[in-house]
């Protein structure tokens, strides 16, 4: 009898989320006493609007929420979906269309599941957002990276899409605004990286989650609006976690044309049934009520991000673009590497992101959680008195 191992290779093989293991490794040591500041978690530091928050209130008291509901979302909810997608996005969707997840890492998993057959390649713009890959390989899927540094924006080209373009080549991932970068790319970029796509026959999946979040008059244009005709062969991914402060509330969803939502939403019936009655009801309320704290948050985001980027490039070794989307800056520290800092010499952003946290009680991303080394991710979805500190911590420990 052959020997078996104790969990499945496709289970092992999975790396825990690098974002989420340094932000509870932070959150240990502030809870030790340790004066940490973590810009690790990729969440808004705002309450859920309190509208929402009295949706759900109600919402719970109300006997026919408390009940299983259709797999794949309530209608009213996917009515809103449908509408906000036209509105955003420039799509007209029918809410049979629309799928509500567990959050927008279900609909992320969900889109790759569907698409992918064993082998299939997947070319995924890098750096990228750490679950992407997993998410990938967990479906059979291989990915394939294409590396954009700070030198390009970190915005990829289509020249450099159709080197990495091969007979297996099946889905092309499209993000704008990008987790890690911030990167939003222009109109023009997004129209001929969607007309690239739609000739060479490829389904795009575009994770949409920081469309609300641009700034300096940046529109982060839709592909599918950018390039009408890729509607057939695209998969929106969005949610309410990160415009309306509802990370913990786990609503996500995708939106596609109607072969790759049926066959999602079989899987979702035997993977987890419908996502809660009251995150739904929520969900509802952030979608149809008032914009005014979407708009609070965002000018907070936008004050922050012109702080933290000044700051850290009065940092002789640290290169940090404007990001122009999503809530992150993406330093490139390359400069930083290969010299002595008390007492310790780092030779990658791993050992850079650990000295840091050791030496001056800030946490932060190392760029190897995103694809190559020499970079850090850093939220600024924080306080303005802790991104400050943070940011004069490092400039002390850099001088």
């Amino acid at each position: 009898m052959t020997e078996r191992t104790r969990i499945s290779h496709r289970i092992s093989s999975i790396a825990e989320s690098a974002t989420l293991k340094v932000d509870s490794k932070a959150k240990a040591l502030q809870a030790a006493g340790r004066p940490v500041i973590s810009y690790a978690a990729g969440e808004p530091d705002f309450a859920t609007p309190d509208f929402i928050v009295e949706a759900a209130v109600a919402a719970a008291r109300d006997p026919k929420n408390h009940r299983y509901t259709p797999a794949a979302g309530l209608p009213e909810l996917r009515e809103a979906i449908a509408a906000k997608t036209l509105r955003d996005s420039g799509l007209e969707v029918s809410p049979s269309q629309v799928i509500v997840t567990n959050g927008g890492k279900q609909a992320v998993y969900q889109s790759f599941a569907t698409l992918l057959d064993p082998g299939d390649e997947v070319i995924v713009p890098t750096p990228y957002w750490t679950t992407y890959p997993e998410a990938i390989a967990l479906a059979g899927g291989v990915t394939v990276e294409v590396f954009a540094g700070s030198d390009q924006g970190y915005l990829v080209t289509v020249e450099q899409l159709e080197a990495a373009r091969t007979p297996r080549t099946k889905v092309l991932l499209f993000v704008s605004p990008s987790n890690p970068t911030g990167a939003v790319y222009s109109p023009e970029q997004t129209r001929a990286i969607g007309e690239w796509a739609d000739e060479n026959g490829l389904w795009v999946i575009t994770d949409e989650i920081y469309q609300n979040l641009t700034y300096d008059g940046v529109s982060a244009l839709s592909i599918v609006e950018a390039v009408p005709s890729l509607a057939d062969r695209t998969i929106l991914v969005n949610g309410v976690a990160k415009t309306y402060a509802m990370t913990g509330w786990r609503v996500g969803w995708m939106v596609g044309p109607a072969d790759a939502i049926k066959g999602a939403s079989n899987l979702q019936s035997h993977l987890s049934s419908n996502v809660s009655n009251v995150s739904q009801r929520a969900a509802l309320a952030a979608l149809t009520g008032p914009q005014d704290a979407v708009e609070v948050m965002r000018q907070a985001f936008d004050r922050r991000r012109k702080s933290i980027v000044a700051g850290l490039n009065q940092i002789s070794g640290i290169h940090t673009p404007t990001p122009e989307g999503a809530f992150y800056v993406y330093p490139d520290v390359t400069g930083l590497l290969n010299r002595p800092w008390g007492g310790v010499t780092p030779t990658t952003s791993l050992e850079l992101a650990d000295l840091i946290l050791d030496q001056a009680e800030v946490a932060v991303i190392p760029g190897e959680a995103f694809g190559p080394s020499g970079f850090v991710r850093m939220s600024y979805a924080l306080g303005d008195e802790a991104l400050a500190e943070g940011v004069a911590r490092l400039q002390r420990l850099f001088a």
